[in-house]
């Protein structure tokens, strides 16, 4: 399920396409493996900074936060867990690797589906990378967030050559 808070639909709204956005949470969701729903929360850089702060003690905004969910018990439908992207954050670096916002937020979505299916690239040998640029590829999207923070990375384009999301 996508959640789009008021004020970021009135701001971004005709770049976020909610079916599209629903449709490519649960294929991406399959391929990963998870078992459970999925919920996707978007919004801005000051909500998700109270999260980040709260749930892992970082007070600064990030782009993609996961919320693994607990096993379910008493018979309940399985849940994978939740995921909350700031679209602020998004927007910036849509720019900045010069490709639309719907790609943006895919990007980030697919990274948080990942950490929902147990991978951590802080801690594991490569295994997230791998499978991420394996998704990524299989979804047609660009440069995933982990090897953006790589030397191997894509270059950030100039400001002049910047497209708008």
């Amino acid at each position: 399920m996508i959640l789009i808070e008021p004020t970021i639909q009135a701001s971004f709204g005709r770049a976020l396409r909610q079916r599209t956005l629903a449709v490519f949470l649960k294929e991406a969701a399959r391929a990963v493996g998870l078992a459970g729903g999925v919920s996707v929360l978007l919004t801005g850089d000051e909500h998700i900074r109270r999260l980040n702060r709260v749930y892992r003690g970082k007070n600064k905004a990030t782009d993609v936060l996961s919320f693994p969910a607990a096993d379910p018990a008493n018979g309940h439908a399985p849940v994978a867990g939740d995921l909350a992207v700031s679209v602020e954050t998004a927007v910036r670096q849509a720019v900045e690797f010069g490709h639309p916002l719907a790609t943006e937020v895919q990007i980030l979505v697919l990274h948080g589906l990942l950490h929902l299916g147990g991978y951590d690239h802080e801690t594991d040998e490569g295994q997230m990378a791998r499978k991420e640029t394996a998704l990524r590829k299989r979804f047609g999207l660009e440069w995933g967030l982990i090897e953006r923070s790589t030397a191997a990375g894509p270059k950030r384009r100039s400001p002049g050559r910047r497209r708008k999301p």
